[in-house]
């Protein structure tokens, strides 16, 4: 508390006595500045008369510093332009002399209640709002639980089976996982189980000794070795061979293997990461999959959502890779017109986000121009128009004839979004960009009306 007035300070004192409070007086500015160089209080309750300064000086220091404390501004002499400036500094609050017990406590329990409020908000906005996450694009509910996970399982051991459509990022997945891991330091090795010949999959996991069989002119170390101390990425698992599931399960079992040829044992530390496109319980049950590797390593599920189930984030990622692709060709693109963002929202993406940003690319590569239009989307997108006037589907007949036949602004705009996402197949992008508004938009007034709000 900044107060130069000894009685003053004394009794504002005692006002906060009984409310767990530790108060402590200063009476100069120099004096509550030395104190903020030393520790930070939860809030401060600041006199702008003071004999050596204007309070308002110690206002800005914390504002232009950005120091989280609660500030309460007192005065004697208030104005309606202090009290703006007061508010323009960071203040919670501003409060003319003479006021009462109740006021000052009802007014510093109020600042403190909404501080810890607001650094609430900005954690769950960290943890839940991220527009992406490592190198992932998105900020969809979908994409928000993914992130929560690898946040989760990074720091152990555990193996992690990812899921999802080819093309939504399986391997992003995994070496999110890695990159947040303690094994970071080490390699992270990624073998696709289903880009390799069947006849080599056990040399390339395994490695094999020189003459270990037709063209292995010399030894030659496996994924398991390269990866001791790191990170083993199996990706569509489900491709492999049932004879060599057998020799996998053993290997992540004991941590030992043999090179092919060899009757040496080696042991090795890895985490296991795997993923496939398939369903692995279905594979199961057609006796493609062995049931006890699965569950061996089925220990923590990860399942990526394909892009026509996060739709709200197809925008982000189209506008991202656009600017990034932009500066790496050195074009000048900087953004989409309406009706070539119309088709790239309405699109259904059947290749994910592998197949967005292969269109992004080739549109930047082989067009020049600040906008892409219609003409530069590469098939088969170029073949798709949303040119169909939107607004003779949704828009309201007007007449009136009697006060009745008024409705309600806020429910002609309701009629008119609900509309528009009807006629877009419930693709909220695609609606908003029709109707020319945000998505979030939509998505707020949705929420507001479901709680029975206008």
């Amino acid at each position: 508390m900044v107060e130069d007035s000894p009685s003053m300070a004394e009794m504002y004192k005692e006002y906060l006595q009984g409310d767990s409070y530790d108060v402590e007086l200063v009476s100069t500015g120099k004096e509550a500045l030395e104190k903020l160089q030393k520790t930070l209080p939860a809030a401060i309750v600041l006199d702008v008369n003071l004999p050596d300064m204007s309070g308002m000086e110690i206002l800005k220091t914390i504002h232009d510093q950005q120091l989280p404390i609660v500030s309460l501004v007192i005065t004697g002499h208030g104005s309606v332009d202090l009290a703006v400036e007061s508010m323009n500094l960071g203040a919670y609050d501003f409060i003319e002399k003479p006021f009462s017990a109740k006021r000052l406590k009802l007014t510093l329990n109020n600042a403190l209640e909404h501080q810890q409020l607001s650094e609430t908000l900005d954690t769950l906005k960290d943890e839940y709002g991220r527009n992406g996450f490592e190198d992932f694009i998105g900020s969809s509910l979908p994409m928000q639980g993914v992130y929560r996970i690898i946040e989760s399982a990074a720091p152990s051991n555990a193996t992690v089976f990812i899921t999802g459509e080819s093309g939504t990022g399986k391997e992003v997945c995994a070496t999110s996982i890695h990159k947040r891991s303690q094994r970071a330091k080490e390699s992270f090795i990624a073998l696709n189980c289903g880009a390799i010949p069947h006849d080599l999959m056990e040399s390339e996991i395994f490695g094999h000794t020189k003459g270990a069989f037709t063209g292995a002119v010399s030894a030659r170390e496996g994924a398991a070795s390269r990866a001791n101390g790191g990170t083993l990425f199996l990706d569509e698992l489900c491709e492999m061979e049932i004879d060599l599931q057998t020799k996998l399960l053993r290997f992540i079992q004991t941590g030992t293997f043999q090179k092919v040829g060899s009757n040496t044992v080696e042991t090795v530390d890895v985490r296991f990461l795997c993923a496939t496109n398939k369903d692995p319980l279905d594979e199961v049950k057609k006796g493609n999959f062995r049931e006890d590797l699965y569950y061996r390593l089925h220990v923590i599920p990860i399942h990526l959502p394909p892009l026509r189930d996060r739709a709200q984030d197809i925008g982000l990622i189209m506008n991202t890779l656009l600017k990034e692709y932009t500066e790496e060709e050195n074009k000048v693109f900087e953004g989409f017109s309406a009706e070539a963002e119309m088709v790239m929202l309405s699109y259904d993406w059947p290749g994910n986000v592998r197949q967005l940003q292969n269109v992004i690319r080739n549109i930047v590569v082989l067009n020049n121009g600040e906008k892409v239009d219609h003409s530069m989307l590469p098939p088969p997108l170029n073949e798709l128009s949303l040119t169909m006037p939107l607004t003779r589907a949704i828009a309201p007949h007007v007449s009136f004839q009697q006060n009745d036949d008024i409705i309600p602004l806020w429910r002609v705009e309701k009629q008119t979004i609900e509309t528009a996402i009807a006629y877009c197949d419930d693709n909220i992008p695609k609606a908003a960009a029709l109707l020319e508004v945000s998505a979030s938009t939509i998505y707020r007034k949705r929420e507001r009306w479901a709680e029975g709000k206008n």
